[in-house]
């Protein structure tokens, strides 16, 4: 049954009519018989320009079947009549009656429909709950990928994706009988987020990321990457940097190189993953300190002695080490350090943090930003400072990355050290490493960084305040002669190196 409930907007001449159609279903309709008129109402209205009541209006007449029980429809099609002498008063106890009649079918009618609506409502979402097929374990294995991108990835757009449409499609048509055919499903889920750092692995290939960030592991000694664009380059890996040390340091690779193959298979399409396997060759420790003294001439003898730092890596020792590194210094009564960050690509997060709060009295150290701007806010009250009052140069290049970066625009925006060297790497997202139940795993980029001075290094870098001379050894050992020999070619002024 359909009910046509008019309102009505007037004018001076004439009225429009606008009606609210509230409609009920009516089992097995039977072709219309004989018909009788419906008794019809009176409606009044008032006018806009007197404020009185027009007269009775002429309602069109409205139809019923005999049969009382299918009823059909009527229709209110007012022709209104004004007449500015019709009074409020000569007409309110018929417009009372008329009101709480109306009133009284219109509750009824919408109670009934709003019960309805909610019954459906109710049933549908009941039957939607319901699992249309049975998940098996491959299934629940993909599920647990999708709820660990779902929660913890910076874009909460996905790439313009429908994550929750994706999963159901998937479960519906991915192939997943066999723990390939879920690892695939895995990967070409990932491939819809177009982000080379957002990455699936395999148990092994999991194994192998974490053991990067203990104190040794297998391979050349190659931090790698892919290109940023900077260099016009967007395809294969790249050289971020060379442990010190390591095979591919004596190799003579230095960050920015290009790698094109490996073992003759072409990198254009390899991810960092694929080509870290590949070029597993001996055990290279990863020491991330190496520290020295550089006795300078000409500074008096109380300045006569420099603290040289090499942080090579962001391991699980590295702040423990750093403060050891400051105390054996200080022993030797150094009055200036060098933190050496060339050639680091960084690495556990956390222990940048903490390195930063070694050298800072107070301050901010980086912002954690997602898509929808500050995260979150890692700062330092001075509590952990260790050496916040000695002068402090930080040397800078290429090769540092990452959670170097952090601690280089902190140093650098705090004021705290000078920056000498080149533009960084320019790696300003964050990634998470999740185990999933299988021993496989996600490193996911969960969120981007700024520094204190807001800027996002992403794909541009730390641009440091000073050059280094093109000349400039990159090994530890040869530094100290650039402090000490004022005709090397390399040589750094002790006074402007330290002067903030």
């Amino acid at each position: 049954m359909e009910l046509i409930l008019g309102t009505f907007t007037s004018s001076a001449a004439s009225v429009s009519p606008r009606s609210l159609i509230i409609s009920k279903s009516q089992k097995n309709p039977t072709a219309d018989s004989e018909v009788l008129p419906w008794k019809s109402q009176k409606l009044l209205r008032p006018t806009e320009k007197t404020g009185s009541l027009a007269s009775p209006c002429r309602v069109n007449k409205v139809y019923y079947h005999k049969n009382a029980s299918r009823k059909k429809k009527f229709d209110l099609q007012p022709v209104w009549r004004f007449n500015k002498r019709f009074t409020f008063q000569q007409c309110s106890k018929s417009l009372s009656k008329l009101s709480a009649k109306f009133n009284e079918r219109f509750l009824l009618s919408f109670c009934r429909v709003v019960c309805g609506v909610m019954l459906a409502v109710t049933l549908s979402a009941a039957v939607s709950k319901s699992p249309s097929w049975a998940l098996s374990e491959e299934n629940l294995l993909f599920l647990e990928a999708w709820r660990t991108i779902d929660r913890a990835y910076v874009d909460k757009t996905f790439n313009g994706h429908s994550w929750f449409r994706y999963r159901e499609n998937a479960l519906r048509n991915e192939p997943m009988t066999t723990r390939e055919e879920t690892y695939a499903a895995i990967r070409k889920m990932i491939s819809t987020l177009d982000d080379p750092f957002t990455r699936f692995l395999e148990p092994e290939k999991f194994k192998n990321l974490r053991s990067g960030t203990q104190s040794s592991l297998t391979g050349v000694g190659l931090s790698i990457g892919y290109p940023t664009g900077k260099d016009g380059l967007s395809s294969g890996l790249v050289v971020i940097s060379a442990a010190p040390g390591g095979p591919a340091y004596r190799a003579g690779i230095s960050p920015g190189d290009l790698i094109l193959a490996i073992d003759d298979k072409s990198t254009e399409s390899m991810t960092i993953y694929d080509a870290a396997e590949n070029l597993q060759r001996e055990r290279v420790s990863l020491n991330p300190v190496k520290s020295k003294i550089c006795k300078t001439p000409g500074m008096g003898e109380d300045g006569a002695r420099v603290g040289y730092i090499k942080l090579t890596s962001f391991n699980q020792n590295a702040s423990g080490a750093v403060k050891e590194a400051i105390e054996t210094l200080r022993k030797d009564n150094v009055s200036a350090f060098v933190l050496d960050l060339r050639d680091n690509s960084g690495g556990l997060f956390p222990e940048g943090i903490e390195i930063a709060k070694i050298w800072l009295d107070k301050g901010v150290i980086v912002y954690i930003c997602d898509s929808r701007g500050v995260r979150d806010i890692y700062d330092t009250d001075g509590s952990n400072a260790v050496a916040a009052s000695e002068p402090l140069v930080v040397l800078v290049n290429k090769g540092t990355a990452s959670a170097s970066e952090i601690l280089a625009g902190a140093l650098k925006d705090n004021k705290r050290a000078t920056l000498f060297g080149e533009q960084t790497f320019g790696k300003g997202k964050i990634q998470s490493v999740f185990e999933l139940s299988d021993g496989s795993g996600l490193a996911v980029t969960v969120a981007r960084y700024e520094t204190p001075a807001h800027t996002d290094i992403d794909k541009i870098g730390i641009i440091p305040d000073y050059r280094l001379p093109a000349s400039f050894p990159r090994d530890d050992e040869s530094f100290c002669g650039c402090l000490q020999d004022p005709v090397s070619a390399c040589y750094l002024d002790k006074v402007k190196l330290f002067a903030r």
